[in-house]
This record gives structure tokens, C-alpha cells and sequence, in this order.
């Protein structure tokens, strides 16, 4: 293999998801693209990663000091989610079903990867909630340990505030049968049940 093609190919093998043979795909794939067509995508990839700044308020993406979501006027700004990463946010936002704001903790407290809760930018959280008058505060994090851990703790930190805190409902998905779920979920799905 031509050590050009080795060495892009192992660029986009570092990539999360993306084993060898996909590196070979793509790589290939601009390969058979124009030369500009290939400067453009280098150059938004280059522009993305040295431009792209953390919104001051929520830790979301931005282009700005403020991101959309923050500046948005019509954003309710008494509730705030609080998300692992940038990707939850998006995933929340595409369903249309939210109209609040974020925090972006940027990940969930783990010993073992060496983030603890000072990592998590959670005196932000705080100082937002007090600023902006939050009335609720809802966890949507993951169902990991870690993600339970830091349920727990942001509960714990955010009491003294006086906001209610909710989490996202858990339990049994959609399109799935019961019989292959495990105890844990099904607990959960029982417990956060609503009426038809």
C-alpha cells in the first residue's frame, strides 16, 4: 500500500467507530473526488477544529461566545438540561420536544478516566440556575454507574438551590419485547409507568 494512502488511512482509523477497512473506504472515497471538492472538506475540518469555541453559558458548540440555543430569545430560560455531551443535546434537540436550555457537562464522573466533578464545570450550572431563576433542572444522562453517580451528586448539589430535579423517564423502548429486556430496565419501566 502506498505510504500516502497508509497514512490517511490510519488517520481515519483513529476516528470512534471507524475500523480499518471503513479508513480504506473513505480514504479511497476522496480519492476518486476532485481535488477541490477534497481542499473544501480538508478546509472545513481545519476551519471546524480551530474555530469552534464553547458557548460560555451552556458548554455547548458555538461560533460565538453565546450559542444559538443560548441567544435564542425564545428559549425558555427557567428550565435547563443537563447532558453529557454535545451529541445528547443534539439527539434532544432533533425531537422537537424541548424548549429549554442545556448544560454540556462533558462527560459523567469516573475514577477509572480520571474525570471527577470539578471536571464538569458544575459551578456554571450553578451560577446560571441562579442568574437566570431556574425553576427545573432535568438530567437526561446515561444509565451507566458513572451516569447514576452523577445524577446523584448534581442531585445532592442542587438542593440547596430549590429547584425541582427531575430525570428523563427510563425503561422499556419502543419496538422492543419485554422479554428481552433486563431487570433493571424493566424496574425502571415500572416505576416511571403514566396512564394511558
Amino acid at each position: 500500500m502506498s505510504k500516502l494512502l497508509e497514512n490517511v488511512v490510519g488517520e481515519f482509523a483513529k476516528l470512534p467507530g471507524v475500523g480499518r477497512r471503513t479508513a480504506l473506504r473513505l480514504a479511497l472515497h476522496l480519492l476518486r473526488q476532485d481535488v477541490e471538492d477534497v481542499d473544501l472538506f480538508a478546509g472545513a475540518v481545519y476551519q471546524f477544529r480551530r474555530d469552534i469555541r464553547w458557548c460560555r453559558q451552556c458548554r455547548n458548540l458555538s461560533d460565538d461566545e453565546l450559542c444559538p440555543i443560548c441567544s435564542d430569545p425564545k428559549r425558555d430560560k427557567t428550565t435547563i438540561c443537563v447532558v453529557e455531551q454535545v451529541g445528547d443535546l443534539i439527539s434532544i434537540e432533533n425531537t422537537r420536544q424541548y424548549n429549554g436550555l442545556y448544560h454540556v457537562l462533558g462527560g459523567v464522573i469516573s475514577p477509572i478516566q480520571g474525570i471527577s466533578p470539578s471536571d464538569l464545570h458544575v459551578d456554571l450550572l450553578t451560577d446560571n440556575i441562579r442568574r437566570l431563576g431556574v425553576r427545573e433542572v432535568i438530567l437526561a444522562l446515561g444509565t451507566t454507574i458513572e451516569g447514576e453517580t452523577t445524577s446523584y451528586y448534581l442531585t445532592k448539589k442542587l438542593q440547596p438551590l430549590g429547584v425541582v430535579v427531575s430525570v428523563i423517564s427510563r425503561g422499556i423502548g419502543f419496538g422492543d419485547e419485554l422479554e428481552y429486556a433486563d431487570e433493571l430496565t424493566i424496574t425502571h419501566a415500572l416505576r416511571n409507568r403514566r396512564p394511558l
